[in-house]
């Protein structure tokens, strides 16, 4: 680490003391010279009573705790401590590492911490320790849990004096179901600011999502992405359906480009992948079973296309096979809602006219497609 804090270039250290001026002193809604949602921390902050000047305590956690807190979260800390280690590495000679926490801000890893690391970096990197903002105030932790999206912020963007020699990047973490289950933060003492951290935490924590999705169960795997798009992994579409068509798990990125408000709602009953892809599911089964594992083209009810690459789950097609089970074949209903959705797309979601071109009633479009009518 530094024996001496680099400094803060003037201008940067002039917008920031303004800046708290300006809310934590006299109240002001926001500055224009920190991002709104440190305003926002900071004011939260103030209504619990706090004050930039009371001392941070990081309380010490006994090693029965922090096994408790482990177990609790097996399955996170399992899927991301691959990548945890790979964080290290990329940021060995930087000063910083990393944490992760749960959706509480409560710590359940830490990879990363410089051999000579100050005491304010070993308080905060130990498995069970609080750091949410109810507990040390602003921070990327509390923030990207607050604010569900990537943060960065520099020492006196902090919200107590004791924690403004922290310089951190965060990106919150969701799971499977698209709820949120915690964070991952990056971290350094009096440290060079390296906003550029935020795009690497937000990266790093769609590959623990990943691992999240494809630790799920489930008899089916589409890989997902956009005609003629390649790129990296981590912006890849992962949908996971079960042998009945079922979708058991999914990452942010499928949720974007399927249908997210039909996915996030679909809680309290499972969703279909005939409610996605506007064409029967069982041909997403066809091509799973293919030798040559190509990408094939399916439509969403939209009128967009993605482009698919179905590939069999964890014991899938093999152990169905193994077990006599009969392979997937499309249920009438299912063929019959595809066609009507069909009818309904082309006619731009008029159904009166998709009913006429069907020659059905609106009553029969609405009950096949099991809504109401409006």
């Amino acid at each position: 680490m530094h024996s001496n804090p680099p400094a803060l270039p003037p201008e940067r250290a002039a917008q920031i003391a303004q800046a708290r001026r300006e809310v934590i002193e006299s109240a002001a809604p926001d500055s224009p010279r920190v991002a709104p949602w440190i305003s926002r921390s900071w004011l939260r902050c103030l209504s619990a009573g706090h004050r930039p000047q009371q001392r941070v305590s990081f309380d010490a956690v006994s090693a029965q705790h922090a096994r408790r807190m482990s177990e609790r979260n097996r399955g996170l800390v399992a899927a991301a401590r691959p990548v945890l280690d790979r964080l290290a590495r990329a940021i060995a000679d930087t000063g910083y590492f990393a944490i992760l926490t749960d959706a509480r801000g409560v710590v359940i890893d830490a990879r990363g911490l410089p051999p000579n690391a100050e005491r304010a970096a070993t308080n905060i990197a130990r498995v069970g320790v609080d750091l949410s903002e109810r507990a040390v105030g602003t921070s990327a932790i509390g923030a990207a849990l607050s604010e569900l999206q990537p943060v960065w912020l520099h020492r006196g963007e902090h919200f107590f004096d004791d924690t403004s020699v922290f310089s951190c990047a965060g990106a919150p973490l969701f799971g499977h179901d698209g709820r949120c289950v915690g964070m991952l933060d990056l971290s350094a003492v009096n440290a060079v600011e390296r906003p550029e951290l935020r795009q690497l935490a937000a990266l790093s924590a769609r590959s623990i999502e990943n691992a999240l999705v494809l630790r799920q169960p489930h008899d089916l795997l589409v890989r997902l992405n956009w005609p003629g798009w390649g790129g990296h992994a981590e912006s890849e579409g992962l949908l996971c359906l079960d042998s009945d068509g079922h979708v058991t798990a999914s990452n942010a990125a499928a949720r974007e480009m399927v249908n997210q408000s039909a996915m996030t709602a679909a809680s309290s009953s499972p969703l279909h992948a005939s409610d996605l892809f506007a064409l029967p599911w069982t041909v997403l089964w066809d091509a799973a079973r293919r030798a040559d594992a190509t990408p094939i083209e399916v439509p969403l009810w939209s009128g967009l296309r993605l482009q698919a690459l179905p590939l069999a789950g964890r014991g899938s097609d093999d152990a169905m096979t193994a077990a006599g089970a009969p392979t997937p074949r499309p249920r009438l209903r299912d063929v019959e809602a595809a066609l009507i959705r069909k009818a309904v797309a082309e006619a731009r979601g008029n159904v009166a006219e998709a009913a006429r071109v069907l020659g059905i009633s609106r009553a029969t479009v609405y009950r096949k497609l099991g809504h109401r009518g409006r």
